[in-house]
């Protein structure tokens, strides 16, 4: 890795890794259990909220009817299933997969002859999923609990990878991004939502757990990334940053305006063929 792209994975806070991943394990551990969540909040959000914050990002009142109350807790950016174009039959991965809302839409997309697997490294949020799983009758659809550093997914098993708002959590995200390429299938894709920093934060919420947790401090620029994407095989590589998030960016925190510093983007790369 580049300097730039070393020294970007180091901005997420003068926490170390261990203290990164407990921060987010707690925090996540308390959305599952509370039935509370919303990117950003610390003091969550109720159903309601997080189903007018779904429509922002771009989900269909369609997409909020067909899943089961539960499974939607607002802790996204984006639409990354929307991104995949995903088709019958397909083999999804969904990296940080919550409680489940979008392991559920891909499982519609991909039907009874496709397969849709969710990896959490939190266990309460591993258990509020496989419960929405029955409310939902989803049996095409499993969650598995393990870092998505190190994925507990076989090599070249997967068609698609997706993930809304979690790659930004990890304290490497470069590992994220080769064990991502290991679970592909040669030409399979790569197809996530997550916020990328656009201005240098302030160093009070660089080393802040809870910004750490929530969705802010462990963001990287857009460079940083195309490099660590490029560094692991992904080929076809395409950051787009959405201009229109800093609308809702702005609301994650009362003390100043994180739309200055932060921005939305959707992010794809493909593993070759050959």
């Amino acid at each position: 890795m580049s300097e730039d792209a070393a020294s970007t994975e180091a901005e997420s806070g003068d926490l170390t890794a261990a203290e990164q991943r407990r921060a987010v394990r707690e925090r996540y551990a308390r959305i599952a259990t509370e039935s509370s969540g919303c990117c950003g909040e610390s003091t969550g959000c109720d159903e309601a909220d997080a189903d007018d914050r779904a429509k922002r990002l771009g989900y269909a009142e369609d997409d909020l009817a067909s899943v089961a109350d539960g499974a939607n807790l607002g802790l996204g950016c984006g639409n990354p299933n929307a991104l995949a174009s995903l088709r019958e039959g397909e083999t999804v991965l969904d990296l940080g997969s919550g409680g489940g809302f979008d392991c559920f839409l891909a499982a519609r997309e991909v039907g009874d002859s496709g397969r849709v697997i969710g990896v959490d490294m939190t266990p309460e949020m591993v258990e509020r999923a496989r419960e929405n799983a029955e409310k939902n009758d989803a049996r095409n659809v499993e969650f598995r609990l393990g870092e998505i550093e190190h994925l507990p997914v076989a090599d070249g098993s997967v068609d698609v990878v997706i993930s809304n708002c979690v790659v930004n959590l990890s304290p490497s995200k470069p590992q994220v991004f080769r064990d991502a390429y290991r679970v592909l299938r040669p030409g399979g894709r790569l197809a996530i939502s997550d916020v990328v920093v656009t201005a240098s934060l302030p160093e009070d919420v660089r080393s802040d757990p809870e910004s750490v947790a929530a969705c802010v401090a462990g963001a990287s620029t857009i460079d940083a990334l195309e490099e660590m994407l490029a560094t692991a095989g992904f080929e076809r590589v395409r950051i787009s940053p959405k201009g229109e998030s800093r609308s809702f960016i702005r609301e994650w925190d009362d003390d100043r305006d994180l739309g200055d510093y932060l921005v939305s983007a959707s992010i794809e790369g493909r593993k070759p063929a050959h």
